[in-house]
C-alpha cells in the first residue's frame, strides 16, 4: 500500500495552521515537520543559553496541543526535527501534553547529533552549536518499536521522509535506489507550500490562492507521486518540483549520511492534475563524513539607512559617508559596509519615487562601538550634512550576529541513537558501505539552438530557484522544452552568469548541468560572507538572486518565444 507522507512546516514559523490542514483535509499515513534552518539552530542556541531546558520548537508543541488528539484518532504517525538541540525535553513534554489531553501516545526521539560538548576533540573549536547531520534509520527504528511521535535534533531535511518509508516497506541499509527515491521526495516536500506554487517563478500562470501543504505518495521501490489534499490552494506541476529539485543543491550527486542520491537520473511526469511522479532514482553509498553545522556569536552589528532626495545623489552619498566615518575615526568599528540603492527617478511625480537609499551597517565585538558610539555619530549628523538628510529609522543599540560554518567529522564519531518509547537507548551504526563524493563527468552539450534573436527578459522562458547554504548561494535555473534545453546549456555559461550578476564576478562560481530536468544549478562561493545571521548583503539568504537573474535582458532564439 502507498504511503502517504505530507509536510506541514517548511520552516520555524511556517503556517501555523498547516498541521490540522493536512490532517483534516484527506488521507494521509505520517505527518512531518521540518522546523530547523541554519538560522534556526543559532536562535535555539542562544535560546539554551538562557535556558537549558529549552532549545526546541515551541510552536510544534502548541501545534500538538490543538491536533495530537486528532492525529492519535485518524492513526496518523508524526515524525519531525522540532526538537532541535533538545529532542528529548521536547519528547518529555509530549508526554506531558498527552498526559495532560488523556491520550496514551507512545513518543521516541533521536538523539547524538549534538557535538557542542566534544567540538574541540573534534577539531571544531569552541561553537555555541555544533550539530552534525544524522540520517533516516534512527527514526525508522524508533517507528518499528511502535513510536506515534518521533522527534529528532538535527537530522537532514529529506530524513523525516526517507524514515518512514524505510520502516514502512522494511528498505535495507543498502536498498540505495529506493533510498534515493525517497531523498528526492524529502527533498520536494521539505519546504512546504514552495512544492505547491509558492515563491514559483511562473507564479503569473496559475491562480495559486494560499498553497496547500505538500503530500508525497511514495511507493515500495521508492518512487513517489508529489500531490497535495483535494481542494486545497495552489498548483502541483513538473515546473514547481522541478524548482524544488534544485534548491539548495551543488550538482549531479546529492550526497546524505545514508545514500547519495544521484539527481541526474531523476524522471519527471505529470501524471494528472496536481500530481507528478518522481522516478528513475539511482543511489550510490554515501561518502565516510557527515556534515556538521557550527555557530558561534560573531559580535554586534547595527544599521541605518539614509533617505536621499532629488539631485546630486552621488555627492550627497559621499559627503554623508566622509562625515560618518571621520567622526568614527576614535573607535571605529571593525567593519562597516555602503550599499547605496539608486531608486530614484528623473522628474519624479512623488518624493518617495525621486529617493535613493543608502544603507549603512557597521560590526564589532565591542556592543558600545557597533551601538551607542555609531548611532550617536550617525544622527548628530543630521543638521550638518547634505540637504534634506533623514533616515528610514534611527539606528538603535547593537544586536548580536551569529556566524555559520560547516565542517564534517567521521561518521563514526558520532553517536546516533533511537531512544525508543519504552525507553530502551538503541544505537544505530554508521554506514558500513561508502564511497568518497566526487563530481560526475560533464554530460556533452547539447547541439546549439540557431535563428534569429529578439532581446528579452531571461525568466521569459527560464525559471529559477535560489537560495543559501551557509556562505554560498546556489541558484537553479530551468526550461521547458528540449529546444529551450539546447539554448540554455549553451548560452548561460559561467562567463554570462557573472556579466548578468556582476556581484558574482569577483566570486568563484560552478555551473552543473542537469540534462534529465533541463536545468542548470549555479554554486556562488563566499557570496553570503559568514551566511544569514551574519547579514552580510540585502538579500542575506539570495532567496531573490534567481529572481534578479530573470530579469535581466539576453538575446533569445524567437522560436523559443
Amino acid at each position: 500500500m502507498t504511503l502517504r507522507i505530507g509536510n506541514a512546516s517548511g520552516f520555524y514559523g511556517d503556517r501555523f495552521s498547516a498541521v490540522r490542514e493536512l490532517l483534516t483535509g484527506g488521507p494521509l499515513d505520517v505527518l512531518t515537520g521540518d522546523y530547523l534552518a541554519e538560522l534556526t539552530m543559532l536562535i535555539l542556541g542562544r535560546d539554551r543559553l538562557k535556558d537549558p531546558g529549552r532549545g526546541y520548537a515551541r510552536t510544534f508543541l502548541r501545534q500538538l496541543e490543538e491536533n495530537l488528539g486528532l492525529a492519535k484518532e485518524k492513526g496518523v504517525k508524526i515524525v519531525t526535527n522540532a526538537g532541535g538541540l533538545n529532542p528529548a525535553g521536547l519528547a518529555d513534554a509530549i508526554r506531558e501534553l498527552a498526559a495532560k489531553l488523556g491520550l496514551e501516545v507512545a513518543v521516541a526521539h533521536v538523539e547524538g547529533d549534538d557535538l557542542v560538548g566534544g567540538a574541540g576533540e573534534l577539531g571544531l573549536g569552541e561553537p555555541l552549536t555544533a550539530n552534525a547531520y544524522l540520517g533516516a534509520w534512527g527514526i525508522a527504528e524508533c517507528l518499528n518499536a511502535g513510536a506515534e511521535v518521533v522527534v529528532t535534533g538535527r537530522v537532514t531535511d529529506a530524513s523525516v521522509v526517507v524514515g518512514p518509508a524505510a520502516a514502512h516497506y522494511g528498505w535495507g541499509r543498502q536498498d540505495y535506489d529506493a533510498l534515493a527515491g525517497a531523498v528526492a521526495a524529502g527533498h520536494v516536500i521539505e519546504c512546504g507550500a514552495q512544492a505547491t506554487g509558492g515563491n514559483y517563478a511562473f507564479f503569473t500562470e496559475h491562480d495559486l490562492g494560499t498553497p496547500g501543504f505538500p503530500i508525497a505518495e511514495i511507493e515500495a521501490d521508492g518512487a513517489s507521486v508529489i500531490t497535495k489534499h483535494e481542494g486545497s490552494g495552489g498548483v502541483v506541476t513538473v515546473g514547481t518540483v522541478t524548482a524544488q529539485l534544485l534548491y539548495e543543491i551543488t550538482g549531479a550527486r546529492y550526497a546524505g549520511p545514508d545514500v547519495t542520491t544521484r539527481f541526474d537520473t531523476l524522471a519527471l511526469d505529470q501524471e494528472g492534475p496536481d500530481r507528478v511522479r518522481i522516478s528513475g532514482a539511482k543511489g550510490e553509498p554515501p561518502p565516510t563524513t557527515l556534515k556538521v553545522a557550527l555557530n558561534r556569536l560573531g559580535g554586534f552589528r547595527n544599521e541605518t539607512t539614509f533617505v536621499l532626495t532629488g539631485l546630486d545623489i552621488e555627492a550627497k552619498a559621499a559627503l554623508v559617508r566622509e562625515q560618518l566615518e571621520s567622526s568614527l575615526t576614535d573607535n571605529p568599528p571593525a567593519e562597516i559596509r555602503w550599499t547605496l540603492a539608486r531608486t530614484d527617478h528623473e522628474d519624479a511625480d512623488t518624493e518617495q519615487r525621486a529617493s535613493a537609499l543608502l544603507h549603512c551597517a557597521v560590526k564589532d565585538a565591542d556592543p558600545k562601538v557597533a551601538g551607542r558610539a555609531f548611532s550617536g555619530a550617525a544622527i548628530e549628523l543630521a543638521l550638518a550634512s547634505y540637504p534634506g538628510f533623514h533616515v528610514t529609522a534611527p539606528p538603535s543599540d547593537a544586536s548580536p550576529y551569529g556566524v555559520y560554518t560547516a565542517s564534517y567529522v567521521d561518521a563514526g564519531t558520532v553517536p546516533h541513537v533511537a531512544v525508543l518509547p519504552d525507553g530502551t537507548r538503541a544505537d544505530i551504526d554508521p554506514a558500513a558501505e561508502t564511497l568518497p563524493l566526487s563530481d560526475v563527468d560533464e554530460p556533452e552539450l547539447p547541439a546549439p539552438l540557431g535563428g534569429s534573436t529578439r532581446r528579452v527578459a531571461l525568466g521569459t522562458i527560464v525559471g529559477a530557484r535560489s537560495g543559501d547554504k551557509g556562505g554560498d548561494a546556489n541558484l537553479g535555473v530551468w526550461v521547458r522544452s528540449d529546444e529551450a534545453w539546447r539554448w540554455l546549456a549553451n548560452a548561460l555559461t559561467v562567463e554570462e552568469f557573472q556579466r548578468l550578476l556582476p556581484e558574482t564576478a569577483s566570486l568563484p562560481v560552478r555551473r552543473h548541468l542537469l540534462p534529465n530536468l533541463r536545468a542548470l544549478n549555479f554554486v556562488v562561493t563566499g557570496l553570503l560572507g559568514e551566511g544569514v545571521a551574519a547579514q552580510a548583503r540585502f538579500d542575506p539568504q539570495a532567496k531573490a538572486l534567481g529572481e534578479w537573474l530573470r530579469s535581466r535582458h539576453v538575446d533569445v532564439p524567437e522560436v523559443l518565444l
